[in-house]
């Protein structure tokens, strides 16, 4: 499928794409991001206050990002295409529940001009095999709405299982939007 090479510091490379958790070095480029793509993000996401697309709005956001991370309650990935510092998409990873439930949710997006090579479907599968190997996490669950073909089609091809139906599941650009629920369980996975 592709190579992927995944160290316990959770910088990951897969093929020509860079991937690590955020960090706060990182607010110039994820507000940018989120400035560049917010029209075509809009309508997958929830509606945004004005201050999530300023840097200092990001610079605060990140202080508690990276504590969300120091504590493994929460990751939030960045992808990078390799020799560039240019944000193309992230990962996150929130929900983090271990015994009994040992599962979290994964969501993600993916910039416009970054669309149809395949990014994501590389991100979500180096990071999740990342949270399965490096944290032993047992299910990771990811919704979709129905007329997200792209987002259905990566979850497909990672081997996400659709488990459900859920109405009114989200607040999603001002509106609640029905999700199709799926997750995908580790093979690995050791009772600690």
């Amino acid at each position: 499928m592709f190579n992927s090479i995944i160290n316990r510091s959770s910088n990951l490379a897969v093929d020509d794409l860079k991937i690590r958790l955020i960090a706060n070095k990182d607010a110039e480029q994820i507000t940018a991001y989120y400035q560049k793509n917010r029209a075509y993000l809009q309508p997958w996401e929830p509606l945004r206050e004005e201050h999530f697309y300023t840097l200092a709005g990001w610079e605060k956001r990140l202080i508690q990002l990276t504590e969300l991370q120091k504590h493994h309650l929460a990751y939030y990935f960045v992808i990078f295409k390799a020799g560039s510092d240019e944000i193309c998409g992230v990962v996150n990873f929130s929900n983090l529940v271990k015994h009994p439930f040992h599962a979290c949710h994964v969501g993600y997006s993916l910039g416009e001009h970054y669309q149809g090579q395949g990014i994501m479907r590389r991100a979500v599968a180096a990071t999740v095999q990342w949270l399965f190997e490096e944290h032993n996490f047992h299910r990771v669950i990811a919704g979709y709405m129905p007329r997200n073909a792209k987002s259905e089609k990566v979850l497909e091809s990672l081997g996400f299982e659709k488990e459900g139906y859920a109405k009114d599941y989200l607040l999603i650009n001002g509106k609640w939007e029905d999700h199709v629920l799926t997750s995908k369980i580790n093979p690995n996975w050791q009772t600690p």
